[in-house]
């Protein structure tokens, strides 16, 4: 249990709960007990009457009364009890699943853009859900369960001892028995439903990835083979569930055969001690009720030590992603005030994922309220730049400065808060086109959402919609067209007025009418902010301050637009190529 020692923490947090019922656990437990005691009493009580007729019936009536009123009142007490019981030990254990799933997630948000691409995200997500709901009942049912089954267990034993000792002994001979036949089934069932509940994600992996990919799906008519993909999957998933409800049938009539033989032997025991007058009639009813009462305690045992292993196994899986130490770390404690220059200083930079060099020696320097165009071949670093200067990586070698000042000792949260960054791939949330702009600016008016999705040109398309600013888009923004989405992503950068602007080729998938417009806006916007142009487009770079040309993550060339096309190289040849294409149209 080395892992579920991570639990301590929150079980002193909430040991005041713990304590509480833990004691109400073992009154209630106690007064269930009574219960068998005072049954086997009135059988006493009748049996005795049946066998002297003529005694005082007044007197039979008032004591029969007396036990029934007993057994009544312990029954309610009990009941309540139980009740207290659950809503003190099952409450803590949802108040740790709760604290435990938000210190998972926020170790998610802390931990590096590197993590997320060396793992997937129905992994991530199932940490988090399933293997914290695992941990949940260890964390309740289990504890309660144990508290109960050892109470029960040594308070029943003890009153059930002091009745008759060696039908004692004959009574619990078979629940050790029954105790490990079911903590092997419960083992084997731990064995087959992780088994299943890995096809289950892959079924859902997969469909998703269906759902997704509809539109290539249909394009190539890929329907059938789709299909026939998918039903192998639910084949296959079929018979892992068949495997785990075969062995989860010997569960019950196991635990109802060991049952009736410890019946059968307190009956057939108990019997001949009846008749040599060792015991009561009430003492062998009251052993069948104990009997009865201790068999789902024990069968517990092996239950109980099935949560155990599976929640060892699933903290195990979530401490391995707690005890990941964040690549990039908030080094400044105080707010760092932010103005804008970037300078790189032979920076070098290797993704360790792929091993690709992504820049060599990269120097520059872009001053506050400048523009710097980076155009370049895919794969030549021009999207690192933007990374790099957010902090999502960190550089292997060579210097990041942001108004002199090396990147890494900027507090981060004031770094990310001064930057307004469109990715190349424009992300949306599923909620309504208005809170996605808002994104960029949580407590922004209406009016300025308007004025900022005028200025990314995409104000028009918005009022076309039934519901405008309130139509709610689908996963990803899928409802948008690729043009709409890196439009609206612009407005969410610009409703942010920050520092430094970086684009990320985010004007790909629009008509250059348009983006000469969303340019001139953003001419107007960016006065007295640092901005940072990648693209792949002559048009969006020519306007810049300063222009460089990335090969193989080094400066090919550098300059302005008019410098650059008059001298031989990449960038005069892409502006011709792209002026020919222009006039053909």
């Amino acid at each position: 249990m080395k892992e579920l020692q991570h639990l301590n923490k929150y079980f002193l947090k909430y040991k005041y709960q713990i304590i509480i019922g833990i004691i109400i656990t073992i009154v209630s437990k106690i007064f269930i007990v009574f219960v068998p005691q005072l049954i086997g009493s009135t059988i006493d009580i009748v049996n005795e009457q049946t066998q002297n007729p003529e005694a005082d019936l007044t007197v039979f009536k008032k004591e029969l009364l007396h036990n029934i009123l007993l057994i009544v009142g312990t029954a309610v007490v009990a009941g309540i009890l139980t009740f207290l019981m659950r809503q003190t030990i099952i409450n803590v254990s949802r108040f740790i699943e709760f604290d435990l799933k938000n210190e998972v997630y926020q170790q998610y948000q802390k931990l590096s853009l590197n993590f997320y691409k060396k793992n997937k995200t129905g992994d991530l997500m199932n940490r988090i859900s399933e293997d914290v709901g695992r941990v949940r009942m260890y964390a309740g049912p289990a504890i309660m369960y144990s508290i109960n089954t050892i109470t029960l267990f040594l308070v029943a034993i003890f009153f059930m001892y002091q009745q008759a000792p060696l039908l004692t002994v004959y009574t619990i001979m078979p629940l050790p028995v029954l105790s490990v036949l079911i903590y092997l089934i419960s083992k084997e069932i731990n064995k087959r439903s992780t088994v299943v509940q890995q096809y289950l994600s892959k079924l859902s992996a997969f469909t998703q990835e269906s759902f997704s990919g509809i539109s290539v799906i249909k394009a190539y008519g890929l329907e059938s083979e789709t299909f026939k993909n998918f039903n192998e999957l639910s084949i296959a998933s079929k018979e892992k569930h068949l495997s785990l409800v075969r062995i989860q049938a010997f569960f019950f009539p196991i635990m109802v055969l060991l049952i009736g033989i410890s019946n059968l032997i307190v009956i057939y025991i108990g019997g001949k001690q009846y008749i040599d007058g060792l015991i009561s009639l009430g003492t062998v009813s009251e052993f069948i009720i104990y009997v009865n009462m201790l068999t789902w305690p024990v069968a517990t045992v092996g239950w109980v030590t099935s949560i155990v292993q599976e929640a060892e196994a699933s903290q195990k899986r979530i401490n391995e992603f707690l005890k990941l130490e964040p690549e990039i770390r908030n080094n400044a404690t105080l707010p760092s005030d932010i103005k804008g220059t970037i300078e790189f200083k032979n920076v070098h930079f290797t993704y360790d994922d792929t091993n690709i060099k992504a820049l060599q020696g990269l120097s520059f320097k872009i001053n506050t309220g400048e523009t710097l165009a980076i155009i370049g071949n895919t794969g030549s670093g021009k999207s690192t730049i933007l990374d790099l200067i957010s902090r999502l990586y960190d550089a292997d070698s060579g210097e990041i400065l942001i108004d002199g000042k090396e990147v890494s000792s900027l507090n981060l949260n004031s770094l990310r808060n001064a930057i307004g960054y469109v990715p190349q791939e424009a992300f949306l949330f599923s909620d309504t086109i208005n809170n996605n702009i808002k994104f960029g600016k949580e407590d922004a008016t209406n009016d300025e959402v308007i004025e900022a999705a005028k200025n990314a040109q995409v104000h028009k398309n918005i009022n076309e919609f039934t519901n405008k600013y309130d139509t709610v888009l689908g996963e990803r923004g899928v409802t948008l067209s690729g043009g709409q989405k890196q439009r609206v992503a612009i407005a969410r950068a610009i409703i942010k007025d920050p520092k430094i602007l970086l684009f990320d080729d985010c004007l790909s998938a629009v008509d250059t009418e348009t983006e000469e417009k969303i340019l001139n806006n953003l001419k107007t916007l960016s006065k007295g902010k640092t901005t940072i142009i990648v693209s792949h487009r002559i048009s969006s770079a020519k306007n810049a301050n300063h222009i460089i040309v990335l090969d193989n993550g080094k400066v090919e060339q550098k300059g302005t637009h008019n410098e650059l096309i008059a001298t031989d190289g990449y960038y005069k040849s892409l502006y011709l190529k792209q002026l020919n294409q222009k006039e053909m149209q």
